[in-house]
């Protein structure tokens, strides 16, 4: 199974007026999502589920990618404050048939790595706009064997 979990690209800082969930993607972050949704569509296969937290933000980010053709799904147990087992219950991890990239937030997206990596008591920084693509395949053993198959920066893309 593959797991691709992209973190939204920069927004808005909340304000006063701006809560959390409403903040919009700043010029930049629309640039990075806009660069990740261009890698993503070349790089995911066709039968990828794609699944996004309801924030504005993630939406805008998810856009980017929708308007390359793909459909994404909003799912409120990816909203902010989602645990490590709601996304993975959300990917149906590890029994999925399809790719599923998730489209969320720090710090569970940090803490879904650490989990499938093994260092549950840590936590990785993914950064605004970035992509850690997690694989599992099964060894000669027929154990399952999990590991990171990239990271992709919206710097390193070009377009």
């Amino acid at each position: 199974m593959d797991l691709i979990l992209w973190r939204h690209a920069e927004a808005e800082p909340a304000t006063s007026e701006i809560s959390d969930e409403f903040r919009k993607l700043t010029g930049k972050g629309q640039k990075q999502a806009s660069k990740m949704a261009y890698w993503l569509d070349s790089t995911l296969p066709d039968s990828c589920k794609i699944l996004a937290s309801p924030t504005m933000r993630t939406k805008e980010t998810a856009e980017a990618l929708a308007a390359c053709g793909r459909k994404f799904k909003l799912l409120n147990e990816l909203g902010p404050e989602a645990q490590v087992a709601d996304v993975l219950k959300a990917a149906n991890w590890p029994n999925s048939r399809e790719p599923i990239l998730i489209i969320g937030h720090q710090p569970y997206l940090g803490q879904v790595v650490a989990e499938l990596l093994g260092h549950s008591l840590q936590e990785y920084s993914v950064r605004k706009g970035n992509v850690w693509w997690i694989s599992q395949k099964p060894r000669e053993t027929d154990e399952m064997h999990t590991y990171l198959k990239a990271i992709m920066s919206p710097d390193l893309v070009i377009k």
